[in-house]
């Protein structure tokens, strides 16, 4: 197998960020996993991945991230889950630039996987339908079926029990705190609130917009508090999934621009747009179209 840089392997596949544009907690299984509604809404801030096709099965990971084993890694686990469920003897080099911040609540994680599944069942020719590869993205993470399906989504269940919508796609100014939040401390806080009243997606497109994590992340973890007390300045700011990243949002992108730009040094933020559609259809679609050449053997 010969080398080759990320110049020669073509377009990049995308992995976007999502935000939980609501989060109620109805429930708790006894599994312990909550019974959660949320919607999904994909924004045009990516992770990028390039997938070098092997003929010997293997399958690594050619850039590390910080504080994650190569076999622990979810695009690692999702290719091989795909080899597993297909018995495909392909292999693939994986190379990932991270854009997405970890523990932020933007999914990068999860948007890795799914994008790792989706390019592998296209450049591997395995041949699954959305529903299959959704089946095995499920265990990969909860998350990761909204980002193989691709459409801004009513969730149910674990967040795995969608229905795809219609939403405004607005502007968004999301900011990155100094931190990150552990999903797991949060789901298992005891003043967490796990027994909200169900709603419909009608609630939510009239203004019922809670997030139940909120109060539990605002008192444990002061750099979102801070955050979110500064955009309370600027129209008000909301918490996406547990966090840390905090958006607001506004009708185009000169005035979340401005707000940006005044926004505290310590406080990175971007501005990026609301989509119902993920770009990875997109590069999929022009995968199809116009397929990659074959790896170098």
């Amino acid at each position: 197998m010969i080398e080759r840089s990320t110049a020669d392997l073509g377009a990049p596949w995308p992995a976007p960020a999502k935000l939980n544009l609501m989060l109620r907690v109805v429930g708790r299984r006894a599994n312990g996993y909550h019974e959660l509604q949320t919607v999904f809404q994909f924004i045009d801030r990516c992770d990028r991945l390039w997938f070098d096709i092997r003929d010997d099965g293997r399958v690594r990971r050619l850039t590390s991230v910080s504080g994650v084993p190569e076999d622990e890694d979810l695009t690692v686990r999702a290719a091989r889950a795909l080899q597993e469920v297909t018995g495909c003897r392909l292999g693939v080099d994986i190379r990932c630039e991270k854009v997405l911040p970890m523990g932020g609540g933007l999914g990068g994680g999860s948007s890795d996987a799914a994008t790792t599944l989706v390019a592998l069942n296209q450049l591997w020719g395995t041949g699954l339908d959305e529903d299959a590869l959704s089946e095995i993205a499920l265990p990969l993470g909860a998350d990761v079926p909204v980002f193989v399906r691709g459409r801004a989504a009513w969730a149910e269940g674990v967040g795995e029990r969608l229905s795809p919508v219609e939403l405004p796609q607005p502007w968004y100014l999301v900011l990155v705190p100094p931190c990150s939040v552990s999903t797991r401390d949060v789901f298992c806080h005891p003043e967490l609130t796990r027994d909200s009243a169900c709603i419909k997606l009608e609630d939510f497109l009239s203004g019922d917009d809670v997030n139940d994590c909120l109060p539990v992340v605002r008192r444990e973890y002061p750099p979102v508090e801070a955050a979110l007390a500064w955009l309370d300045h600027s129209g008000g700011g909301r918490l996406t999934g547990t966090g840390a990243c905090v958006f607001a949002v506004f009708d185009g992108p000169e005035r979340a621009s401005d707000v940006c730009r005044q926004a505290p040094s310590h406080l990175r933020g971007f501005v990026a747009q609301g989509l119902n559609r993920s770009p990875l259809l997109d590069r999929l679609d022009q995968e199809i179209a116009s397929p990659s050449l074959a790896a170098d053997s």
